[in-house]
């Protein structure tokens, strides 16, 4: 892959017209993908096998692991992060960038409260998937491997809105609007995914994005 220039705004504004990557789009049940976005080559595989993960990130440049466990299975939160780093260690030179959650960040101003212990951040009715994606964050930063991988912490509220191009970056703190709420929209994060990919800041550590 060969990355284009270097966005010269301090936001990083967005280009409107395609980056031109290849991508490969996994899912494990190719029935519930039945129209794959129209730009992505898509493939069968499971995440949580080392094998599959080898099979399917030869030739590639970045792997993205976009999972999230169904309510009940949160285990396998670290155990898909232990699965893609056994399986890349059989594909050198191939990046690991996982999307995780913001549970872990530590909230500002707070002598190391972590955003999982602060309702403002993370509401009661999430911490079942902001405790996985803790553990999931733990297990990507303890893993004994050589395999380059960065964590991205979006922002504590992440859902689908506009690309707006005015995100700020952050690396363990959530950023946080001056009315309190610390939130990002889905199209945003792509970008600062698509930037962190294009041109690589956070080797073997961890970014958060917000406005």
């Amino acid at each position: 892959m060969t990355a284009p220039a270097r966005p010269t705004s301090t936001e990083r504004t967005e280009r409107k017209e395609a980056r031109g990557h290849e991508a490969t789009a996994v899912v494990r049940d190719a029935a519930r993908h039945a129209e794959p976005h129209p730009g992505a080559t898509p493939r069968t595989g499971d995440a949580g096998n080392p094998d599959h993960v080898a099979e399917l990130a030869a030739g590639q440049d970045v792997v993205v692991n976009a999972t999230r466990p169904v309510r009940g299975s949160e285990g396998d939160h670290p155990a898909v992060v232990e699965a893609l780093l056994a399986g890349l260690t059989r594909t050198p030179g191939v990046r690991l960038l996982v999307i995780g959650g913001a549970g872990s960040l530590t909230v500002p101003g707070t002598r190391g409260t972590p955003a999982i212990d602060d309702p403002r951040h993370v509401p009661e009715a999430w911490r079942h998937i902001a405790a996985a994606s803790n553990t999931q964050y733990e297990a990507r930063r303890t893993a004994n491997t050589a395999v380059d991988r960065t964590y991205f912490s979006p922002a504590a509220l992440l859902e689908p809105g506009t690309r707006t191009g005015r995100s700020r970056l952050g690396k363990d703190e959530p950023l946080v609007a001056p009315d309190g709420t610390s939130s990002l929209s889905m199209e945003d994060a792509a970008t600062a995914l698509l930037n962190e990919t294009e041109h690589p800041e956070h080797h073997r550590s961890r970014f958060t994005a917000g406005y």
